[in-house]
């Protein structure tokens, strides 16, 4: 039998991604999909792609509205999640895609966020490396509160770990550069993301250690087992939909070979069915990765700077939210961590 399944901020990017996803879903039914102010029209009004769920109306984001669901997905700005899920049922699972439960420190909330703190939830972040070697899945089973990672997280926090967990990389100089698409800052009208303004440009935000990620990559990779870990973390945007493309970069330890660290990144994902290494040589890219729940990489090192660098690309839509989403529930539920999902892009 399908478990019921409600859908918060279901008019936006990741809220339709997610229904995308969920209506292929052979163990969940959508059966309430809620919005603020385009609460009351029909769901295929904002989302006219998803034919097979033009049944359903967008209801007001309440509690009310929320509860009685097996499984609740969340695709809320920050500080809009916190209000809602202390009121929903503990046996509830509620998936949060949005920012509110992801940060430990309730100091890193108020310097990157501000306003209530509303405490970490279980992380969604299978792939994780943990220092003693685990993973973070480990901790997914049997949750009922998961925060789902940001998009620019899930693409550095991949592209690095495997090095410092395995101790080849320093983590106290990190730098990482990524093209980003305006999808990622959601469906709310921005001057700066129209397309008047990105077409045939590229502009950096979130410059000078300000982006709201950063707390959350230093917690990732403190997690992976790095010691004073310190990270440069610029964003571009970019003229594509969709899609991330995050090209990390760190010392090398002394005498590290770059045999040693291929070997560590292959071994770290070598039984993952969404994050594949690419070959000696090849390097991703973001439309590879359009409408699947993949993780691609491509290692290099620098002998002349001695810096490892790699290349990983996501879809920010899938991979980075809402086929994260899925995948947490998943293994919460004890379904295979695959089903609903996709290592298949769109052709380009």
């Amino acid at each position: 039998m399908s478990l019921s399944v409600a859908v918060a901020g279901a008019s936006g990017y990741a809220g339709g991604e997610l229904l995308r996803l969920l209506a292929a879903h052979p163990e969940f039914t959508v059966t309430t999909v809620t919005a603020f102010q385009n609460a009351g029209q029909p769901l295929i009004a904002l989302q006219p792609h998803l034919r097979s769920l033009s049944h359903l109306t967008l209801v007001e984001t309440t509690p009310q509205n929320l509860a009685g669901h097996d499984v609740v997905f969340l695709a809320l700005p920050h500080g809009k999640s916190g209000e809602i899920t202390a009121a929903l049922p503990d046996g509830t699972l509620v998936i949060d895609c949005g920012a509110d439960h992801r940060l430990t420190s309730e100091s890193d909330w108020a310097a990157f966020y501000g306003g209530e703190y509303f405490g970490a939830w279980t992380y969604g972040l299978p792939e994780l490396l943990h220092a003693d070697g685990s993973k973070h899945r480990d901790e997914l089973v049997g949750a009922t509160r998961i925060a789902v990672p940001g998009c620019n997280v899930t693409a550095i926090s991949l592209g690095l770990a495997p090095g410092i967990q395995s101790g080849l990389l320093e983590g106290d100089d990190l730098v990482a550069v990524l093209a980003v698409g305006p999808s990622g800052a959601g469906k709310a009208l921005k001057t700066n993301l129209l397309a008047s303004e990105i077409l045939g440009s590229a502009s950096a935000y979130g410059v000078g250690g300000t982006h709201r990620h950063t707390p959350e990559i230093v917690q990732n990779l403190t997690l992976a087992g790095g010691t004073d870990v310190g990270i440069s973390f610029t964003p571009m945007l970019v003229p594509m939909s969709r899609g991330i493309l995050a090209t990390s970069t760190a010392k090398l330890k002394p005498g590290v070979t770059a045999a040693q660290v291929r070997e560590a990144f292959e071994a770290a994902y070598a039984d993952e069915p969404f994050v594949h290494v690419l070959p000696a040589g090849e390097f991703p890219r973001t439309a590879d990765t359009v409408g699947a729940n993949t993780a691609l990489v491509g290692i290099a090192v620098d002998e002349a700077t001695r810096r490892v660098v790699t290349v990983t690309a996501i879809d920010n839509l899938v991979k980075g939210t809402a086929g994260a989403a899925i995948q947490s529930a998943n293994i919460a539920l004890g379904f295979a961590e695959t089903t609903g999902l996709s290592t298949n892009g769109v052709a380009p």
